[in-house]
Order: structure tokens, then C-alpha cells, then sequence
């Protein structure tokens, strides 16, 4: 699917001349779910990474995960590893009676590079914890305990988590059941949808009623956005410039947003590359009028140090 038709969506300009272009995937969907913006296939089959973890902890809720404020908003988390975000990953295994020792997520440094520097001269090496998806997969096993399901086996696509899980995707996406099956970077079974349908889930967790596992996220990714990422991080800052907003980036350049109207969006730039994320999503986010972002879209093209050009989105 992805370089299947996938289109121009930006281009990085030096002194006045295009120099590249990056391809991809998107779609905006007004709040009465009409398309809005369409370029390349958003009907097509992609992995949505970590944009997906949204779905997943509605998924955790529905399961019996008791959770909520900046423990929630952590749960959906791509986290930078900074220390209050490892704080309240072992926050999310305490209550649930758990430690460390029972994480099966892939062992890595912060992705803040402060917070990995000051981990490495403290003498430590990478582990689950400081690994960026450690949240999820705390959140992953306090659901077990909560359910009376098995630790051990979280990670099988079999487990009854798991299958959960996938059925939730299929459900708030609107794709129906996944068509593909993988591992996650971090080692999670990793379920297919579509642009389109990743777009749908997250305008559907961001207008949900008071009450319901979607509000719940949505409130929980609004309150505490620093908890979903880090500082610095795009779609903490995107979030705090535009209040309601719900909204998660993923690997391979990989993005969805939602309002509480309902319009909402996904991107998926074909080479992976996240470099052209920030005047995509900021140009999208106009279109469904948002206004006031200032710089958080620009991204520019240095030369010498100094700018001489930027990453343009082309819509």
C-alpha cells in the first residue's frame, strides 16, 4: 500500500528551488465524517504504530484497566523516558501489585536525549522501563490483573488482551477485522487498519459521551499531554496550542488527530521519514479551522546553520 499511488504531500525547499519531495497517504474527515482532504490511498492497508495506542487503551478500559489523568495519558504513550515519565510507569505496575521484572517490552535508552545521556552517565543500560513504550505495556499487564487473565503471555496475539484489543480496532476504525498480524517495535502484537479508519477511530474516542473508556482516553490525552510524549515532542506541543485536541504520532511517520466535533485526520508519509509531519498536520489542521498554531508546523532547511529555506506541505 505504500508506495501504491502515494502522492507529494510536502517538499523540502532550499533558496527557492524544491530539492525533494516526501510521498504519502492522507486523509481529513469533516465532523459529519465527509472527506475533507484526500491525497494517495488512505483506503489502503498500513500499520498505524503508535498512533494505534489510543485504540488499545479504550480497549484496556473496556477490559477492566482502572485508570485515568496522567496514568492514562501515559498508557497511550510514546514517553521521552524523561524521570517523572518512568516514575509513573512503576506508578501503573505498583497498583496492580507488579514490578519491573514482569515487562516483556523491548529493552531501550530514553528517546529524549537529556534524559538517555543522564541514564548512561548514571551507569545504566537500556531496559524496559526506560523503553518508550513501557506505559502501554504496564497499562497491558494492570488489565490482566484487573481481568484475571494470564501475565505470562500478554504478547500473544491469542491472548484473550490481545483479542480484545483487535476487536476494538476493527470496531473503531470501521475497517473490520485486520487484515494483517505483526509485532510492534516494542514487541506488542501490532494490528493493520487504514488511514481512513485510523482518521474515524480517533474522531470517535474525541466525541464520545462522558463516561464511556473512548471519553476517558480523550479526557486523559487532553488533561496531560506532556504524559503522552515529552518536552519538546510534536504532538505534546500540538495539543497544548489546541485545546480539545486528541491526537498521537507513530513510527514510520505515522499521525492521527481528532477535534471534539468530530473532524479528524491521519497521515502516513511513505518513506517513513517524520521530518515533514509538523507542516502536514499543522496545514491539515487548518483546513478544519484551527487557527493559532504559530511555528509548530515550520521545519526549516538549514544552511550554514542558519535557515534557508523549510519543509512546505503541498495539499
Amino acid at each position: 500500500m505504500v508506495e501504491d499511488e502515494a502522492q507529494v504531500v510536502a517538499r523540502v525547499v532550499r533558496g527557492g528551488v524544491a530539492e525533494s519531495v516526501h510521498r504519502g497517504h492522507l486523509v481529513v474527515l469533516a465532523p459529519d465524517g465527509s472527506v475533507r482532504v484526500r491525497r494517495g490511498d488512505p483506503d489502503g492497508t498500513f500499520f498505524a504504530r503508535s498512533s494505534l495506542k489510543l485504540v488499545q487503551a479504550v480497549a484496556m478500559l473496556r477490559s477492566g484497566l482502572d485508570l485515568d489523568g496522567e496514568l492514562l495519558a501515559l498508557a497511550c504513550a510514546s514517553h521521552s523516558g524523561e524521570p517523572d515519565h518512568l516514575s509513573g510507569v512503576r506508578r501503573i505496575l505498583d497498583g496492580a501489585g507488579l514490578d519491573e521484572a514482569d515487562l516483556q517490552n523491548t529493552p531501550a535508552l530514553p528517546l529524549d536525549a537529556d534524559a538517555a545521556t543522564a541514564w548512561v552517565i548514571a551507569g545504566n543500560k537500556p531496559t524496559r522501563l526506560t523503553q518508550n513504550c513501557s506505559g502501554k505495556h504496564a497499562a497491558m499487564l494492570a488489565t490482566c490483573v484487573a481481568a484475571g487473565w494470564d501475565r505470562a503471555a500478554y504478547l500473544d496475539p491469542a491472548h484473550p488482551l490481545q483479542r480484545a484489543i483487535r476487536a476494538t480496532v476493527a470496531e473503531l476504525t470501521g475497517d473490520g477485522d485486520p487484515a494483517h498480524v505483526t509485532i510492534d517495535g516494542c514487541g506488542a502484537p501490532l494490528f493493520s487498519c487504514t488511514p481512513a479508519g485510523l482518521a474515524r477511530a480517533f474522531a470517535r474516542i474525541a466525541t464520545a459521551p462522558a463516561g464511556t473508556p473512548e471519553h476517558r482516553v480523550a479526557a486523559a490525552v487532553r488533561a496531560f499531554p506532556w504524559w503522552l510524549g515529552g518536552t519538546g515532542r510534536f504532538p505534546t506541543t500540538l495539543i497544548v496550542a489546541a485545546p480539545g485536541l486528541v491526537a498521537k504520532d507513530g513510527a514510520e511517520a505515522v499521525f492521527a488527530a481528532a477535534l471534539p466535533d468530530g473532524g479528524a485526520l491521519a497521515v502516513k508519509i511513505a518513506d517513513g521519514s517524520p521530518r515533514p509531519l509538523p507542516p502536514v498536520v499543522t496545514a491539515l489542521l487548518g483546513t478544519l479551522g484551527v487557527t493559532g498554531l504559530g511555528d509548530i508546523g515550520e521545519v526549516p532547511v538549514l544552511g550554514h546553520g542558519e535557515p534557508v529555506g523549510e519543509v512546505e506541505a503541498v495539499l
